[in-house]
């Protein structure tokens, strides 16, 4: 029997959505609600999600829940409970939906929730359609459990705190973790070496919003997740000439160790590369046990910023910009390796705020040369 292909599931802010839009129709109709349409936007298409309970609170205040299906994908959000309160708004509102972050929807650092650009449009566009001119609502997103899951991600490093994001530019949640999905990341990037002969590799989300802001042509970006290293030997075999790695530093420093699988349950080693270098480069031995100590890489970031504010040194600078070079070195070396293919690769880390970090030399001419075309 040959294997079954994975399943894809949703992300999480069709889930939430699909609670608004009960909570919402049980205000307008109070009745049982199996399941609810949702247009997802991206990609265009209508999906049917299913509702577990809807009930009035008090009178213009009701309350849905759905649960979370990521499909075949290693998602720690699977089957947690998204819950959606809708009230009837008042006379003073001038919008006419306004989205709020209740227990355990992640807040920002400037106290907003963590509620992104795809969702945001998710559930303007959705609801929209179910209010009449006249008719305002005000939306609250819970996440029972969003508290306890973020401890489990890396939310926080990227300044997200209190709870999980809404994060993402999609409504389909590929099962990026599941061995079958490879096969289709390989397939994707051989269908992209048609086009170009330099690709844009990002790790994640973060990293494939950053570079669409910055003005690259998306479709030479390649998410690769977790699969770094088949990817770029795969990208080797097509005779692709150059690749940009672009993601955040506490994910892509891996590779400096030649951790080319780069998920936390096969490897880890991020603050012992950090330290490594910290050592070539002469910092100091009480620093490099701080560093070694940190309970993050971003922690091992921010202890090195500290020592440059106050001591007037450039260790940051001095240090990420080796590990740059060495991600280089070391993913070239890997290619040739596994494919006798000579690619050059060039890295540029970003930090918690989605700010560039550090570009190495290949790395700045690889970035000029996707930016101007």
């Amino acid at each position: 029997m040959p294997p079954t292909a994975p399943r894809a599931g949703y992300t999480l802010p069709v889930f939430a959505c699909a609670a608004a839009i009960a909570a919402l129709r049980w205000l307008r109709t109070p009745q049982s609600i199996a399941t609810v349409d949702i247009d997802l936007l991206e990609p265009a298409e209508t999906v049917t999600i299913p509702i577990e309970q809807v009930a009035g609170l008090r009178a213009g205040t009701a309350l849905a829940m759905t649960r979370s299906d990521p499909g075949d994908n290693l998602d720690l959000t699977r089957h947690t409970p998204l819950w959606a309160l809708v009230e009837w708004g008042n006379a003073s509102q001038l919008e006419p939906i306004v989205l709020q972050g209740g227990e355990g929807l992640g807040r920002q650092a400037d106290g907003q929730a963590a509620i992104y650009a795809y969702a945001k449009r998710l559930l303007m566009e959705n609801l929209q359609r179910w209010l009449e001119p006249h008719e305002t609502i005000q939306v609250t997103l819970i996440l029972p459990e969003g508290r306890a899951l973020a401890k489990r991600t890396s939310n926080e490093a990227f300044g997200v705190v209190e709870g999980l994001s809404l994060l993402g530019t999609t409504g389909i949640s590929q099962p990026l973790s599941a061995p079958g999905q490879l096969e289709a990341f390989r397939e994707a990037l051989r269908q992209k070496t048609d086009w170009f002969d330099c690709l844009v590799f990002c790790v994640g989300e973060n990293g494939l919003d950053l570079m669409r802001q910055m003005g690259v042509e998306p479709s030479r970006l390649v998410k690769t997740a977790n699969w770094l290293g088949p990817l770029l030997v795969e990208a080797g075999m097509q005779g692709v000439q150059s690749i940009l790695l672009f993601g955040y530093h506490g994910k892509l420093l891996k590779l400096a160790g030649g951790i080319f699988h780069t998920h936390h349950h096969v490897a880890d080693g991020r603050l012992e590369i950090l330290t490594a270098h910290g050592a070539i480069a002469g910092l100091p031995t009480k620093d490099l046990q701080a560093i070694f100590g940190s309970a993050t890489a971003e922690d091992g970031l921010r202890y090195l910023r500290h020592l440059d504010e106050t001591e007037g040194q450039f260790w940051v600078e001095q240090i990420y910009s080796a590990i740059a070079e060495t991600i280089d070195l070391r993913s070239h070396a890997y290619i040739q390796t596994h494919t006798e293919g000579c690619v050059k690769v060039g890295t540029v880390l970003f930090d918690r705020d989605r700010q560039i970090l550090v570009k190495s030399q290949a790395g700045v001419a690889l970035l000029e040369q996707v930016l101007l075309v």
